[in-house]
């Protein structure tokens, strides 16, 4: 029986390379549907490829639309690469369904993570990490089990600027800023890798995710992104999960899960010269990363002020209004607010964001030399 697999954000590398694995397995999976926000011509171009099946694009659309669409595919899983906040929605729509959710927007856990799990819980769903850091995180607990976890162990590549001069930080262009070492992403996820504002969005997805504190979620700068997590279990032992930086490999843990299939992904061949190294961050020159530690650590609404003053922040960077550096002062500036108040349902979710938002926004026109 073939899995029906619901694409969302299918133009974007996560949705492209989903559809490059049903395309190698036509056996195992087939296309439910597939959304993109505006590319029209692409998302009719692959509706024809696979059968004439239904797509959908969400620019000038309604929310109803949008929740009708997802459910009429009647989807076994959800492959949900949409980025940024605009993701929880149709994660909500999905799982309320009472479909898998192969989750590669962190925004939906980082935002509402215990409402999300709940919701999962309701309906028999699963949740089903595609982050590279967390697919590794997920596959390794299920081996060695939640109870003999001590720490978990993000890597992060370090971005463009990992050996960058502390004192030209804030003079980095978004050319500079676009130009990932590794991997080939949209702008706001490149520019909140180069920040580390990704990276601490994982630690957040981490702790709720796994239902672990802050203090068992570390980072470490591996620049060759080969291993992609670890976990240290109790007796001090560390377990990693290796593979060549390709995120068709957790994509497919993910459609596959609970098995594992035999395929012809690149694997690693540790004899020819592989070389792992491994490094602190630089938390002082990268304060994203420990704001989104001090937001986890809140609990309350932080984490969601957190998101949504880096995702008013980034667009205000690219479009020359602040610097570099500007990005983790706004967004310390509105997590100087206070957001103890815990949300209880999906409204409040978006009543805090709208709030973070308001806030970022009105900062930056009353003084926006601060953050030049």
């Amino acid at each position: 029986m073939k899995k029906k697999v619901l694409v969302l954000g299918c133009t974007g590398s996560i949705g492209t390379s989903t559809l490059d694995i049903i395309r190698d397995f036509p056996d195992l999976f087939s296309v439910a549907g597939i959304l993109a926000h505006n590319s029209e011509e692409k998302i009719k171009a692959l509706s024809k490829e696979f059968g004439g099946v239904n797509f959908f694009l969400t620019k000038n659309s309604t929310t109803t639309q949008l929740e009708e669409f997802i459910i009429n595919s009647q989807a076994d899983i959800v492959v949900n690469g949409i980025s940024t906040s605009a993701g929880l929605f149709p994660s909500v729509v999905a799982l309320k369904a009472g479909m898998d959710l192969a989750l590669a927007n962190k925004e939906t856990i980082v935002m509402a993570g215990k409402i999300i799990k709940k919701i999962a819980k309701e309906n028999n769903a699963n949740i089903l990490p595609v982050d590279s850091e967390h697919s590794a995180v997920f596959s390794l607990i299920n081996r060695y089990g939640k109870d003999s976890v001590k720490e978990i162990i993000l890597t992060d590549s370090g971005g463009p600027f990992r050996e960058f001069p502390t004192e030209k930080l804030n003079n980095v262009t978004p050319s500079d800023a676009l130009k990932h070492p590794t991997w080939q992403m949209g702008q706001k996820i490149t520019i909140d890798s180069a920040t580390l504002a990704n990276k601490g969005l994982e630690v957040i997805e981490a702790c709720q995710l796994f239902d672990v504190t802050t203090e068992q979620v570390k980072v470490v700068v591996h620049p060759q992104s080969l291993v992609h997590s670890l976990i240290k279990t109790n007796d001090g032992v560390l377990y990693a999960q290796v593979s060549p930086p390709d995120m068709k490999h957790p994509i497919l843990t993910a459609l596959t899960w609970p098995n594992f299939v035999c395929n012809k992904l690149e694997e690693l061949d540790i004899t020819a010269g592989c070389q792992l190294s491994f490094f602190p961050p630089r938390y002082q020159d990268f304060p994203m990363l420990s704001l989104a530690y001090h937001a986890a650590k809140n609990h309350g609404a932080y984490s969601i002020a957190f998101n949504a003053a880096n995702e008013v922040a980034v667009p205000a960077f690219l479009n020359g209004q602040i610097s570099f550096c500007g990005i983790s002062n706004l967004t310390k500036d509105v997590l100087d607010e206070n957001w103890t108040e815990n949300p209880v349902t999906i409204e409040d979710v978006f009543l805090f964001d709208n709030k973070a938002r308001q806030l970022a926004k009105s900062l930056l026109e009353k003084k926006p030399e601060a953050y030049s």
